[in-house]
């Protein structure tokens, strides 16, 4: 049974806590926020023990870190170099600018850790086989994409202390959408060129929208547009793939539907499923890695490094 301990108890730590619950194999140890009312709050939830500095957290197997976005680089270093903890979850993302992923790495490697980036939109079962089809070549040649993820996020989010900064946030592309700048990454490989514009509409320290048309090293060429003003609540996020030997296009709450398919020599799959929140089931997916101990199943170094530096790329 691998131990785990939460740092940061906001808004997607619930759904660490229900994920770690759905896998045998691993379980909650402690929680750790700087606000202590929060800290006691979910230990008190949990029926574990808390602290508010991690400094503190030993003989845990497993830290995941989901403090404010632009902190992730400095809490993840100093977990690696200051507890004994051997694996070091982190929340997307892992840095908002590509020096700084470099030295996160630096430190945790030197430390003799292992960095756990997460990723969960590379375990949603519908990305998945998209990936599947776009490497075995059975799609044929790649021609263009779509990619929308049209967001609300009320003015009340913004009011969070570092929603919205300039030093902690990042924008919408790291913030909301950056799961879906990685699923990009991960179809269609390195970015070769982009064009793009990006506004902070509602007077924010980072845009709150943009939108970019990239060509990738393979020759793709496609568009990305995301926003978190749409009116009252979340409206859709959806994936269009145009390629010599199909037509697939995904949508729904976190890309959890087939809306459209016309594959050669493929019927369609019975894969669609029900989410009722917006973060998807991946998480699931990489708790159960973590008790498996598949490693593997976790992206390079390599590739977190290539993936950072094409969101730095796009953040207009």
């Amino acid at each position: 049974m691998k131990k785990v301990a939460l740092v940061g108890c906001g808004r997607v730590s619930a759904r660490h806590v229900e994920a770690i619950a759905s896998v045998d194999g691993v379980k909650i140890a402690l929680v750790c926020d700087k606000d202590e009312n929060k800290a006691k709050a979910l230990a008190n939830k949990l029926d574990v023990p808390y602290v508010t500095d991690y400094r503190a957290i030993r003989d845990v197997d497993v830290i995941s870190v989901m403090t404010p976005s632009g902190l992730h680089p400095r809490h993840v270093s100093n977990i690696a170099e200051l507890t004994d903890a051997p694996y070091i979850v982190c929340e997307k993302p892992l840095s908002l600018t590509l020096r700084e992923a470099y030295e996160v790495y630096r430190r945790v490697e030197k430390a003799g850790k292992v960095l756990l980036p997460v990723y969960q939109n590379r375990y949603n079962p519908l990305v998945k086989m998209i990936k599947d089809l776009i490497d075995s070549g059975q799609l044929g040649r790649i021609y263009q994409f779509g990619c929308n993820a049209y967001w609300n996020r009320n003015d009340d989010y913004f009011k969070i202390d570092w929603h919205g900064t300039a030093e902690f946030d990042g924008g919408v592309l790291y913030t909301q959408a950056s799961h879906y700048v990685d699923m990009l990454h991960f179809f269609f490989g390195e970015l070769e060129d982009h064009k793009g514009i990006g506004g902070s509409l509602r007077n924010l320290d980072v845009y709150d929208t943009v939108s970019a048309v990239m060509r990738f090293r393979s020759g793709v060429i496609g568009t990305l547009s995301t926003t978190v003003s749409v009116y009252k609540t979340n409206y859709l996020t959806e994936f269009t793939l145009i390629a010599e030997k199909g037509t697939i296009r995904l949508s729904g709450t976190n890309l959890n539907k087939i809306d459209f398919w016309n594959v050669e020599g493929m019927e369609k799959p019975d894969m669609d499923f029900t989410i009722n929140h917006q973060y998807g089931k991946g998480h699931d997916t990489m708790y159960q890695y973590i008790a498996d101990e598949r490693w593997e199943m976790f992206p390079s170094k390599e590739d977190v490094l290539s993936g950072i530096g094409m969101m730095e790329k796009l953040s207009y």
